[in-house]
């Protein structure tokens, strides 16, 4: 199940339980509409309560970086998995965003909303 909501200057999306398919279609939804009309998205990811994800959605995360490597401006991902900070890392080389890990949401909100900083390292 996924959650996304509009603060201002980024995109807030929360993960739960299982990120299926539909969860990823309905964020893809949010990233086109939101880079036609705004330009390129800065998003906060969190996937603390992600339980795992299944792999259709996987390949259309894959599918989507390359198809759109220029519709996210920077990604914060919130995590502490480890698992996860590697595939955030993979991501890296599909798309033109930014993409720093963090343990800290306030870390994080402070990350995406800066304008053309260097990335800081995570905690």
């Amino acid at each position: 199940m996924i959650s996304i909501v509009h603060e201002t200057g980024y995109y807030h999306a929360v993960v739960f339980n299982e990120f299926t398919l539909q969860d990823f279609r309905e964020f893809e939804q949010c990233v086109t509409y939101a880079a036609k009309f705004e330009g390129p998205v800065r998003m906060l990811v969190d996937l603390r309560d992600m339980s795992g994800y299944t792999l259709d959605a996987a390949l259309e995360d894959v599918s989507f970086s390359k198809e759109h490597r220029q519709d996210i401006d920077r990604i914060a991902v919130l995590t502490s998995d480890q698992w996860v900070t590697w595939s955030a890392w993979l991501a890296r080389m599909l798309t033109d965003a930014e993409i720093q890990v963090f343990e800290d949401k306030d870390d994080a909100v402070y990350w995406v909303l800066q304008a053309d900083s260097e990335p800081i390292k995570a905690s």
